[in-house]
């Protein structure tokens, strides 16, 4: 399953906590937001960006990922198994950047199930996440890499606003403590 909304969409941010709430349903802990990235190329920057939006709503769940402390593709496979330890009965939403076609850009997706960072970057890292949020901030390319570094920080940052505020809302709606 899979929604799709353009950043612009005024009801973007509904959409992207129905979705949420859709797929995750019920959940009796607080919600895990693992928000992947890097600041060291803009188009890469969304989960980072979103994650510290976040984390500043002060959200009922728990932030991964920030400006501040980013959780890079890399190091996915060391935090997803640190997460279910850690949180063992919340559900992880990843939340990374991600290429797409031309007509793509500026779409957040909601997929039901886990996210491939790195994917974008033909780089095999391994899965994350019980749903994912995926912000289209590139175009496809043998060069998708480079091409990050070409994206607009207006965009990610109004992106990141949406996300950050469907998500803190959805955390507040959702979880039972």
């Amino acid at each position: 399953m899979e929604y799709a909304f353009h950043f612009y969409n005024a009801l973007a941010e509904s959409g992207i906590m129905m979705a949420l709430n859709k797929m995750l349903g019920e959940f009796s802990a607080p919600p895990v937001f693992l928000c992947i990235g890097s600041d060291l190329a803009v188009g890469d920057s969304l989960g980072p960006i979103t994650g510290t939006m976040l984390r500043r709503s002060r959200p009922l769940g728990y932030v991964y990922g920030t400006l501040k402390n980013p959780v890079t593709a890399r190091e996915v496979r060391l935090v997803d198994g640190f997460l279910r330890r850690t949180h063992p009965k919340s559900p992880i939403i990843a939340v990374d950047a991600a290429v797409g076609e031309e007509g793509d850009l500026g779409l957040i997706k909601v997929v039901d199930g886990p996210l491939k960072p790195g994917s974008g970057a033909n780089k095999r890292l391994g899965r994350v996440g019980d749903v994912s949020v995926l912000g289209i901030v590139a175009r496809r390319s043998a060069f998708s890499y480079s091409l990050l570094n070409l994206t607009r920080l207006n965009m990610i940052y109004s992106m990141a606003e949406v996300i950050s505020s469907a998500l803190s809302n959805l955390s507040v709606r959702r979880a039972v403590v």
